[in-house]
């Protein structure tokens, strides 16, 4: 099986082309994947496959081997690997994911990709250096989030969560987040506050990943994430749109920022006429191999 190790900024997940590949067993192959062998510490498997409604379709396995809906990092990367592996020229892509379609905008620099030893240079194809994600509306209605709560929109609430009162936002973008203020993330115990969050079942039924939001200036924020199933992450792009969507509603900041997390700087904006989230930034190829998956498939 080839596979490709990349990153974006706040996440690090094993992509696999699975449209010439044969794929079977894949739960087994996600676990496989990242806690048996050379993904120690991943965010999970991403498989790029063909679609009939898009460019292409992205499908995510969490560790733990279940099918995730959309991760906004794992996306972005996606548009870079069918670019810089030229199954696309295409600039301007549409990928079907659990989540829903989501449109990318793909920013190209001359030359082959770093990370990517190729001899078969093909003039004026270059590599993504940059990538901008639009991951639609964020839906705050407590139907499809969804939030055990007779609420019609989940912002600010009061909840207690062990010794301390938090006021949540709760947002959907086909997987839900919430939103939760703190005076400094870097003194916070995540995983104290993100596992009782994640685990308060009465309140989110499907669980839910937790973004601790740090508020610098207007335009400029730090959070860290709580990814439920996994535990804290060095980030995630629809944490920080979470975030943003949060400190909009609540007057706490612009509605274009960067947001800084453990993994480095998204530009976020909340595109007032579309009503639209678009995140920006890089993803880097960390390496390229094979391994024999044989005995799992």
């Amino acid at each position: 099986m080839k596979f490709t190790k990349m990153q974006a900024y706040g996440n690090d997940y094993v992509y696999i082309d699975a449209i010439h590949q044969e794929l079977n067993n894949l739960p087994e192959l996600a676990r496989f994947v990242s806690n048996r062998h050379f993904a120690i510490g991943s965010d999970g498997m991403v498989l790029i496959c063909p679609s009939d409604k898009g460019d292409f379709r992205m499908r995510m396995f969490n560790p733990d081997g279940s099918e995730g809906e959309m991760c906004g990092n794992a996306l972005r990367s996606v548009a870079k690997y069918v670019y810089d592996h030229r199954l696309t020229d295409k600039t301007e892509l549409v990928i079907e994911t659990l989540g829903g379609m989501q449109k990318l905008k793909l920013f190209i620099e001359e030359g082959n990709p770093p990370g990517i030893r190729r001899e078969d240079v093909v003039e004026g194809h270059g590599y993504a250096a940059n990538i901008q994600a639009d991951i639609g509306e964020p839906r705050l209605d407590t139907k499809v989030i969804p939030v055990a709560a007779e609420l019609p929109q989940f912002v600010e609430q009061p909840v207690q969560v062990n010794d301390r009162l938090f006021h949540m936002t709760a947002v959907s973008w086909g997987n839900p987040h919430c939103a939760m203020f703190v005076e400094n993330v870097s003194e916070l115990d995540v995983e104290k506050y993100g596992k009782s969050i994640e685990y308060m079942t009465e309140l989110f039924p499907n669980k839910t990943n937790v973004t601790f939001v740090e508020f610098v200036r207007r335009d400029y924020l730090k959070i860290r994430e709580w990814e439920r199933g996994t535990g804290e992450t060095i980030g995630c792009g629809t944490g920080c749109c979470t975030a943003v969507v949060a400190g909009v509603l609540t007057n706490r900041c612009d509605r274009k920022v960067t947001v800084e997390q453990i993994g480095g700087p998204l530009e976020i904006e909340w595109d007032e006429e579309t009503n639209h989230m678009f995140m920006k930034g890089p993803s880097h190829t960390v390496f390229e191999a094979e391994i024999d998956v044989s005995q799992i498939m």
